[in-house]
């Protein structure tokens, strides 16, 4: 099972070294004002690490996830792929084809996953849920809880070591001290608390 918290130093820095050398650029930050903006995420069914079975499950599934959100959503905000879930902040001016889309990815990948770990029937995705941002705070206070996730979850101590997410980007977009401003400003508190709980 794929596990940040077990690898090296020297292994997260290889890691990281490629991640940034392919990952997709940060787009700059969102403006409330655009409309349809929504926090999208989904889990493995029963929290199993399935796509962080590997990191290089892990990298491809990325790449599958954002290229499908590219294709169905005006613009992809930030995101943040953890081993059994993951969030994302779209624009999407139709959200039912979004997450529609999403389904036929989890569908497709779960077919492909199920035969490389000889599980047919296994069951891979609970489900996709959205939530439209309802405000500038909900909306800062989304990113930094996306960000924030791998650090909620133990994998890094700081945001920006975590690989498969947006964060480094987005601070090399607007510097440290614009995001730590902004993390002091819309802290994410008690945001989306049992929404990713193993034990729920």
């Amino acid at each position: 099972m794929y596990n940040w918290r077990k690898m090296s130093p020297e292994m997260r820095e290889e890691v990281l070294t490629k991640r940034k050398k392919t990952g997709t650029a940060w787009h700059g930050p969102p403006h409330f004002n655009e409309r349809h903006l929504y926090h999208v995420s989904a889990a493995c069914y029963d929290h199993q690490s399935i796509v962080g079975e590997t990191p290089d499950r892990m990298t491809d599934f990325e790449a599958l996830l954002l290229g499908t959100l590219a294709t169905d959503t005006e613009q992809v905000l930030a995101w943040c792929l953890l081993p059994n879930h993951y969030h994302c902040l779209v624009i999407s001016s139709a959200i039912r084809r979004t997450v529609s889309a999403l389904g036929k990815l989890h569908g497709k990948m779960s077919f492909t996953w199920n035969g490389e770990d000889n599980i047919r029937g296994r069951k891979c995705f609970h489900r996709c849920s959205d939530r439209e941002i309802r405000s500038e705070r909900h909306k800062w206070a989304t990113l930094n809880y996306i960000h924030n996730n791998p650090v909620h979850h133990g994998y890094v101590t700081k945001w920006q070591n975590w690989p498969y997410s947006s964060a480094l980007s987005y601070i090399e977009s607007i510097g440290l001290a614009e995001a730590e401003k902004r993390w002091r400003a819309y802290p994410v508190l008690d945001y989306g608390q049992g929404w990713d709980d193993p034990e729920l």
